[in-house]
């Protein structure tokens, strides 16, 4: 999936076709993540080159908080993951919508269980159409090539209110179309 995230403010013009892949795996202490990976399609945006999508990725990663590379302390980037039914959305401050991100039950269940996922921002392109094996293959030379960017997302706290959407959570906007939300009760 690619979506094209434009901050309203010009200062900040993020124009990166961007996809996403998660799945589940260990840790450095052999406990099980969720992960996910987002890159740039290899196609550059808008007549740009690599270099110019390199410095919007590197500004995504400002956006998102500041991702640390493979060497640091990985940041926590705060709450700006939600888990909406069996969907799993991405809040990039400054975009008008949440990233939609592919995913499977088994990762929304152990997201909704440990609270948080890793992110993982890559400087080079990677078409979406990639299978596992290129996956890997892909992650292990970003990785000895520290062209991988680091944080933690949380999802907010799990305590349902009975006054809140639990599709929106309260905006009166649907995190995936933008609208009005359809399931939205009068308080919203």
């Amino acid at each position: 999936m690619s979506i094209a995230l434009i901050p309203p403010s010009p200062e900040l013009r993020l124009h990166v076709s961007l996809t996403a892949w998660t799945w589940q795996g260990a840790g450095p202490d052999n406990r099980e993540i969720a992960h996910i990976l987002i890159t740039h399609t290899p196609a550059p945006t808008n007549g740009g080159t690599a270099a110019t999508t390199e410095d919007h990725v590197r500004r995504l990663s400002g956006c998102l908080g500041g991702l640390a590379g493979a060497r640091e302390v990985i940041s926590r980037l705060g709450r700006r993951l939600r888990l909406v039914g069996d969907r799993a959305l991405l809040h990039v401050p400054g975009a008008s919508r949440r990233l939609p991100l592919p995913t499977r039950r088994s990762w929304n269940e152990l997201v909704a269980r440990i609270g948080e996922a890793i992110l993982v921002l890559s400087l080079d392109a990677l078409p979406q159409s990639a299978d596992a094996a290129r996956l890997d293959t892909y992650l292990d030379a970003a990785l000895v090539a520290d062209r991988l960017l680091f944080g933690r997302v949380q999802l907010p706290p799990s305590t349902p209110r009975a006054d809140v959407c639990p599709t929106c959570g309260g905006s009166g906007t649907d995190p995936i179309s933008g609208r009005a939300c359809p399931d939205c009760s009068p308080h919203c």
